[in-house]
C-alpha cells in the first residue's frame, strides 16, 4: 500500500483576487543580492564581495491578517461566546485532535453562486455518497469558488453553508469543516440582497454563529478538492499556534492510503 498526499491549500499570493479589496495579502520579496549588506551588518569589516557570490539570503516582508491564505478559523473568530455562553476557545486552544481526523468531501458544485445549503441538502449528499458521519470527521465541501482562485469573481463565487446545514454537522459530532469558497457562509453579496428585501440580521453569517450554539472550527480557501474522493482519506489541517488568536494559517492536506 502506497501513501499519496494531496495539497488542499491555496497558495498565499499577493496581487491576486485572493479577498475583498482592502484584505489582500502584501509580500515584499527581497533577493539575495539585496540583502547582502543587511547580513555583512551582522560580521563588523564583512564586505558583500566577501560572500559567496556576492550573496545574502532570500527573504520576504509578508503583511497579512489570520483569515489571508487557507487558515482555520477558530470558535473565537465567530463570537465571544460557544456551547451556549461559555468562553469560545482561540486557535492556540483548539485540540489537536480535532485537526487530524478522516475526511468526508460534499460535491456542491452544482448548487449556482449564493445558494445557501440547507441540512437536507447534507443529508441528501451522504445518502448519495453512502456515509454516515462519525463524531470528528473533517467534512469538507467543494463548491464552484474552488475553479475561481485568484480570479476576479472568487469572492463572489460559490455557495455557502447556513446555519441549519452547519448545525446539522456539528450536533453530530464534527468538529472541523472546510469549503473552497472565501467564506464558510454564503458570499457576502448574496446575504446583503436578502437581508435589504428582509431586514432579518439573522441571515448574516448565520454558518458561522452558528458555533455559538456548538463550537466548531472550519477551513476556508481549500484547494484542489475536486481531486479527492467523497471518502477514504485523512485531513491534517494543524494550526499555527498564534496566542489568543481567531484563526491560524495551515497547510492542509489530504492523505490517501492507496
Amino acid at each position: 500500500m502506497a501513501r499519496r498526499i494531496i495539497d488542499i491549500s491555496s497558495p498565499l499570493r499577493a496581487g491576486i483576487a485572493s479577498d475583498p479589496p482592502g484584505m489582500e495579502p502584501q509580500i515584499e520579496y527581497l533577493n539575495h543580492s539585496q540583502t547582502a549588506e543587511l547580513v555583512c551588518g551582522f560580521f563588523p569589516g564583512l564586505k558583500p564581495s566577501d560572500l559567496p557570490d556576492g550573496e545574502g539570503w532570500a527573504i520576504e516582508r509578508v503583511q497579512i491578517t489570520t483569515h489571508n491564505g487557507t487558515h482555520l478559523d477558530a470558535p473565537w473568530h465567530f463570537a465571544s461566546t460557544m456551547n451556549g455562553g461559555k468562553r469560545a476557545i482561540t486557535i492556540d486552544e483548539v485540540p489537536l485532535e480535532w485537526c487530524f481526523q478522516p475526511g468526508i468531501k460534499l460535491d456542491f458544485r452544482h448548487f449556482p453562486d449564493g445558494y445557501v445549503v440547507t441540512a437536507g441538502d447534507v443529508e441528501a449528499e451522504l445518502r448519495r455518497i453512502g456515509h454516515d458521519l462519525r463524531p470528528l470527521e473533517i467534512v469538507v465541501v467543494n463548491t464552484r469558488a474552488g475553479s475561481r482562485y485568484g480570479e476576479a469573481d472568487y469572492v463572489a463565487a460559490g455557495c455557502g453553508m447556513g446555519r441549519e446545514a452547519t448545525l446539522h454537522l456539528t450536533s453530530r459530532g464534527v468538529r472541523v469543516t472546510g469549503t473552497d469558497a472565501w467564506s464558510w457562509d454564503a458570499p457576502f453579496i448574496y446575504t446583503a440582497k436578502k437581508y435589504a428585501e428582509t431586514d432579518d440580521a439573522s441571515l448574516i453569517w448565520e454558518g458561522h454563529k452558528s458555533g455559538r450554539e456548538i463550537g466548531y472550527c472550519h477551513i476556508e480557501k481549500l484547494h484542489n478538492l475536486e481531486t479527492l474522493p467523497a471518502t477514504g482519506f485523512m485531513i491534517s489541517c494543524f494550526p499555527v499556534k498564534i496566542a489568543a488568536a481567531s484563526a491560524g494559517w495551515t497547510r492542509a492536506v489530504a492523505i490517501l492510503e492507496e
